[in-house]
């Protein structure tokens, strides 16, 4: 037998084993930071300085302190993403993100941080690591083709921003979500928005438009469906692959399998904390949704939320405002003998504020009657509450008998009292049907229009005076204008909504008015649709009233 084989002596390890933590890092570049959000100081470890390129003496201790290395894209991208995990009780967040170093070389970094919370959920504090992550993301080329991807869906991010901006109606978000810079862009085939109504997930829109899925169409919020989930948990829902499709949402997948659906992304939408619905993105192939996939869809779910936050609002306004405007009007027009009289009245279209534009018609003592219009400046509720207080005003000195400049005038002198800085335009007709007598008085409005008995047309020369609501001397005389209107002529009067159009002039728009006015048909009424429908093209920037006076 030989001999046995000799036993190693004991190896002493290295003097400095085990190597410090913070040489490990180090020599990994890599390092750690310390967030006191309370405070709002940060703290970097030697490591992290190095792999932000700083020295000690360039940080000041607040996150602010970076931004002469993190490009304001990329701080915004990680705002969005710590915010998110901050509002949803996540534990930590981790992402990729670009650094601009001393030399002006970009660099990829990797941060990974630990969110700590007090007894009530708040949080407090942030730890974690940063790391330089060029070497692990590859080569120039392949970091080129992600800068290019990053690229492109920034823009698409700011473009869909940009437009949702611009939205004020839930149907305008739901064109700007199938428009040509949708969310499609990213590679959906499709998208599906829901919003909750009453308990219930509601399908909202959809694109392309396709096959409807009645049992889909209204859920409960409790439902098992991927969209609900969103909902109720209020984070991310991701299904990545066919077969998950098919384990998770059985009732979904037997309608999505034939649409060639392989994953999806369900977004909660919530504004100011209020959840309003979710938004589904569905894909043709499977998607693993990386982080840096998700933290731009979070980012974009966020501002598809506020737009539509601020179009439900609006909306909710809009409906209010026409409703009170409504309210505010004549319900009937009354008959006094001699005159026919027919009225108009169109509110903006729904993408549009309502306005204070009024109507009225007055009996008057002797058989007499008066014909009011105005506005009152603004678009917005209380345009609409201060026209309601104003023609109960007018009318009652009106009808108490006081001449035409006497019931202006205090009127002006009403407005001017009010705890508002509105003023408004009107216009007073106070017309005898036996003698032919009008008397007029214009306050900053539009000069009534004529249309004689022949069909021939014209601006009547009515001398104004200024606005109800603006101070004037007490010396100053309201201007009066006495005409004489003969049997079968016509006082047309209205609102700058008839006659105002973007892009053109005033007085195009009063000739417009003017050739309907002249060629409509003789029928009071039709004459008034005839010539309201040649004013339509400017009803969606403004309110119309019109009222037609007719000696018969």
């Amino acid at each position: 037998m030989g001999e046995p084989a000799p036993v190693p002596a004991a190896v002493s390890p290295p003097t400095d084993w085990p190597a410090p933590p913070g040489g490990c890092l180090e020599a990994n570049r890599m390092g750690t930071f310390d967030w006191d959000l309370d405070s709002g100081r940060m703290h970097l470890d030697d490591g992290a300085l190095g792999v932000f390129d700083l020295r000690p003496d360039e940080f000041d201790g607040r996150p602010a302190g970076l931004a002469a290395r993190v490009p304001d894209p990329e701080a915004g991208r990680l705002d969005t993403l710590v915010n998110q995990a901050l509002r949803d009780g996540s534990g930590g967040y981790g992402a990729y993100f670009r650094i601009r170093r001393r030399d002006g070389v970009p660099q990829w970094t990797h941060t990974q941080g630990h969110i700590r919370r007090d007894a009530e959920g708040r949080p407090h504090r942030i730890f974690g690591v940063v790391r330089d992550a060029t070497a692990e993301l590859g080569h120039a080329a392949q970091r080129q083709a992600t800068d290019e991807e990053r690229a492109r869906d920034t823009r698409l991010v700011e473009e869909i921003t940009s437009v949702l901006a611009h939205t004020r109606t839930v149907q305008d978000v739901r064109d700007a979500l199938a428009g040509p810079h949708s969310m499609r862009q990213l590679g959906a085939s499709a998208i599906v928005l829901g919003l909750i109504e009453a308990g219930r997930v509601q399908i909202a829109f959809r694109a392309p438009d396709g096959p409807v899925i009645r049992e889909l169409e209204s859920t409960p919020l409790d439902d098992d469906l991927p969209l609900n989930e969103a909902v109720r948990a209020q984070t991310p829902r991701y299904v990545r692959s066919r077969e998950e499709f098919a384990t998770r949402f059985p009732r979904l997948w037997r309608h999505f399998a034939p649409m060639g659906i392989a994953s999806a992304a369900y977004l909660p939408l919530t504004a100011q904390g209020q959840p309003l619905g979710a938004l589904g993105l569905l894909f043709g192939e499977e998607r693993h949704f990386p982080v840096e996939e998700h933290n731009l869809l979070v980012a974009l779910a966020s501002g598809i939320a506020q737009g539509l936050q601020r179009a439900i609002l609006f909306e909710q306004e809009h409906d209010l405002a026409e409703n009170l405007q409504q309210a505010m009007l004549p319900r009937t027009i009354p008959q006094v003998p001699g005159t026919r009289i027919a009225v108009r009245y169109r509110s903006a279209g729904v993408s549009r504020d309502i306005g204070g534009d009024w109507y009225d018609v007055i009996p008057l003592p002797g058989g007499r009657v008066a014909a009011v219009i105005g506005d009152v400046e603004g678009h917005d509720t209380h345009a609409t509450a201060v026209m309601g207080q104003l023609r109960i005003v007018l009318r009652a000195y009106a009808a108490e008998g006081h001449p035409a400049a006497t019931v202006m005038a205090r009127a002006s002198a009403f407005l001017g009292d009010l705890d508002t800085e509105r003023f408004a335009t009107c216009l007073y007709a106070e017309h005898d049907p036996a003698t032919g007598w009008l008397r007029l008085v214009r306050a900053g409005h539009l000069a009534p229009l004529l249309r004689r008995a022949d069909a021939t047309v014209t601006t009547l020369p009515v001398t104004g005076g200024v606005p109800l609501g603006i101070a004037t001397p007490p010396s100053a005389e309201t201007p009066v204008n006495d005409l004489q209107l003969r049997r079968g002529e016509t006082l047309l009067m209205c609102t700058d909504g008839l006659v105002e159009r973007r892009g053109s002039d005033l007085d195009e728009g009063i000739a417009e008015v003017l050739r309907a006015l002249r060629t409509g048909p003789t029928d009071l009424e039709r004459l008034a649709d005839w010539v309201s429908e040649a004013g339509a093209a400017a009803l969606d920037e403004d309110d119309m009233a019109l009222v037609l006076l007719r000696r018969t």
